[in-house]
């Protein structure tokens, strides 16, 4: 009996088709997670009045734009890395954010409200920011993931203290995302992350306020 052989790597072709493929799918095509819904601990969610569903809409529109930005991020950094296992994790922690991506769909649709007119735009631009910090070396790259997820957890931080007590739907997805951003930020560090020059982490902050308060009215 022949032994098995190993699958031939893909080659730059192959690698920008599944690339515009991630694309498509992240911007234009229902997001499914591979998670249930987190649940709350609540028996049964209070209902909300209209000021306090307007007000979790308007966060949970912020944290789904958030998401679709992570999905640019991941597979640009994916797109650029040099090492085999690097890829492999980066899309690992991008195939995540994709459950979080529908968790934040379904809860802004449960709401009655849209995710943000601009996701293209969000997607676009941080799929340009992973490549470039990709294309810088893998270290660098990881460093970007690590520093992004703890941009990300202080961002949720917030978001939490700034929900309606009475959303405890909200609530629970966004705990689960916040516990799930700090074991990618650990993976990234665990990988060979390097710190990110202070300059470089004040430019992401200003990045992130800027979509922030740009997503929740469009």
């Amino acid at each position: 009996m022949s032994a098995p052989t190993t699958p031939p790597a893909l080659d730059l072709p192959d690698h920008l088709l599944a690339a515009a493929d991630r694309a498509l799918r992240a911007v234009f095509a229902p997001a499914t997670a591979s998670r249930p819904l987190p649940a709350s601990t609540q028996s049964a969610a209070t209902p909300l009045t209209e000021a306090q569903r307007q007000q979790a809409a308007g966060l949970m529109r912020v944290n789904h734009a958030g998401e679709i930005a992570a999905q640019g991020l991941y597979h640009g950094q994916a797109l650029a890395a040099r090492n085999p296992q690097v890829r492999d994790m980066l899309l690992a922690a991008g195939r995540e954010e994709t459950d979080h991506l529908a968790w934040c769909q379904t809860r802004l649709a449960e709401l009655g409200d849209r995710p943000s007119r601009l996701d293209p735009l969000w997607y676009a631009g941080s799929l340009a920011l992973g490549l470039v910090a990709g294309l810088i070396s893998d270290k660098a790259s990881l460093g970007f993931v690590s520093e992004t997820e703890r941009q990300v957890e202080r961002h949720l931080d917030g978001h939490l203290q700034a929900l309606p007590e009475a959303d405890t739907r909200s609530r629970a997805i966004l705990e689960q995302m916040r516990s799930d951003e700090i074991q990618h930020g650990q993976q990234a560090r665990d990988a060979g992350g390097i710190e990110l020059p202070t300059p470089i982490k004040k430019l992401m902050q200003l990045t992130s306020r800027l979509m922030t308060r740009t997503a929740v009215h469009f």
